[in-house]
C-alpha cells in the first residue's frame, strides 16, 4: 500500500547536515496496524509526515498504491490527504467555535457524513456531547472527538502521531482501542514511545537516530 524506499530527510543546521531520517526502507500492509517505536528525538514523528505526505524526503522516495508522492502535484497529495487519509496528532486540534459533531464533519466537507459522524461519536461514548464546544470537553474527550474525524469517510489509511502522549495511561489506553475498533479495512499507521500502547499492533518497528532498528 505505502512504500518507503531508501528515504532520508535531511536539515541544515548553521551549515551541518541533521539526518532526521536516514535510508529508510519500509512497507505499510493493506489493513495492518503498524506500530513505530522510539525513544523522543529518535526521527518518528518525521518518518510518519514523510509516509504520509505531510513532508518531502531529501532523497529516496515514498509510494502509495505504486504511485511516488513526488510525482504528484501538491493539489493531488492535498487531495489525497483529505479524501483516502486520516490523521491524529499528539494535541487534539479541534475548531474551537465548531461542536464535536461539526469538527467531525469538516473531515470530509463536500459530503453529507452528518450521519456518520454521529455514529463514530456514538462509538466513543460522546453522542451527548456531540454539541458541545471543545472547551466543554475533557481532554481524552477532545482527543476521541479528533478520532472519530481522522475516521471519517472511512480512510484507507490513519497515521497517529502520539495521539496518547498527552493522556493519562487509562484515556490513553481508550484512544487506542477506539482507533482499531473504527478503522475497518484501513492500515493504521501509530508512532509512540510507549510500547504498552502498541499491544494490539500486527507490526512493530523501532527507530533510534533516525534509522531503524534491526532486530
Amino acid at each position: 500500500m505505502i512504500q518507503v524506499c531508501g528515504a532520508s530527510l535531511v536539515y541544515e543546521d548553521h551549515g551541518r547536515e541533521v539526518f532526521a531520517c536516514r535510508e529508510i526502507d519500509l512497507e505499510v500492509r493493506d489493513g495492518e496496524f503498524l506500530g513505530i517505536l522510539g525513544p523522543s528525538g529518535s526521527g518518528k514523528s518525521s518518518l510518519l509526515y514523510l509516509m504520509s505526505g505531510l513532508k518531502t524526503p531529501t532523497h529516496g522516495r515514498i509510494e502509495y498504491q505504486g504511485r511516488a508522492l513526488s510525482e504528484m502535484s501538491e493539489k493531488e497529495r492535498a487531495a489525497l490527504r483529505m479524501q483516502e487519509f486520516g490523521f491524529v496528532f499528539q494535541y487534539p486540534y479541534l475548531v474551537g467555535y465548531l461542536t464535536a459533531l461539526e469538527n467531525v464533519m469538516i473531515a470530509c466537507p463536500d459530503r453529507d457524513i452528518r450521519q456518520e459522524s454521529l455514529g463514530l461519536l456514538d462509538s466513543m461514548g460522546l453522542a451527548s456531547k456531540a454539541h458541545r464546544l471543545p472547551h466543554e470537553l475533557s481532554g481524552g474527550e477532545r482527543q476521541r472527538v479528533c478520532v472519530a474525524r481522522a475516521m471519517a469517510g472511512r480512510p484507507k489509511a490513519v497515521f497517529a502521531d502520539e495521539p496518547t502522549a498527552s493522556l493519562d495511561h487509562s484515556n490513553g489506553v481508550a484512544v487506542v482501542e477506539m482507533l482499531v475498533a473504527n478503522r475497518g479495512h484501513g492500515s493504521l499507521v501509530m508512532v509512540t514511545h510507549d510500547p504498552k500502547m502498541l499491544a494490539q499492533a500486527d507490526r512493530i518497528v523501532r527507530i533510534a537516530d533516525g534509522s531503524l532498528v534491526k532486530d
